[in-house]
């Protein structure tokens, strides 16, 4: 495994302010969620420095615990999965989504064996909705669950999967419903963010 010195909350966060990662706005969430705050995971993994600090970290994290797999939704989930597979010396596979967009899947002949110790990684926590996606693979395919590793979680804390988690920058980041949000009802501009563009994207 890569031998680095352990990071802070701090120094993670000024990975992320760094890539200009950290907006402000108004904007739309994967979740359905609206947020003053996004977090756009992607500026920080287009730099393989950063993406290798980052899953040493969560690799290390967990380096004790005979990790046989590491398992990631895509699509930030498949960078993660490989490099810390790679500092735990194992494999690193990833959960597609399933068909008419729902659940997640293993295809490419990947597998899990009953029994095999899992890691699952993800980029950002919201809600945990492709994380708990991601967990039903692993008790679908029999595999041991040993814990959830995370870039962000914007919960910092909140969220209990029975298992133990472990997120390299904790934030606890304002979240509405769309009928609940003030930024809407002050009339400020809705920002769709995120690989799959809609008619409300960038309103600004």
């Amino acid at each position: 495994m890569t031998d680095t010195q352990p990071l802070s909350n701090e120094d993670f966060y000024e990975i992320f302010k760094a890539a200009h990662a950290l907006l402000e706005g108004h904007f739309l969430l994967a979740s359905g969620l609206h947020s003053p705050t996004y977090l756009e995971k992607f500026q920080v993994l287009q730099y393989p420095r950063s993406v290798e600090a980052l899953c040493a970290d969560m690799a290390r994290r967990f380096a004790d615990q005979n990790i046989e797999v590491v398992l990631g939704p895509t699509t930030g989930g498949v960078l993660l999965a490989y490099e810390v597979a790679k500092n735990l010396g194992t494999r690193g596979i990833f959960a597609e989504r399933g068909e008419n967009d729902k659940g997640r899947v293993l295809r490419r002949g990947f597998s899990i064996s009953p029994g095999e110790r899992v890691l699952l990684v993800d980029d950002i926590l919201t809600t945990g909705g492709s994380v708990r996606e991601t967990m039903e693979v692993v008790t679908e395919f029999g595999g041991n669950l040993v814990g959830i590793a995370v870039l962000a979680d914007r919960t910092n804390g909140k969220i209990d999967f029975g298992v133990p988690l472990e997120a390299l920058l904790k934030l606890d980041v304002v979240q509405y419903k769309p009928d609940d949000c003030p930024l809407c009802a002050a009339g400020v501009p809705l920002t769709k963010r995120g690989s799959t563009p809609k008619p409300q994207e960038n309103l600004k």
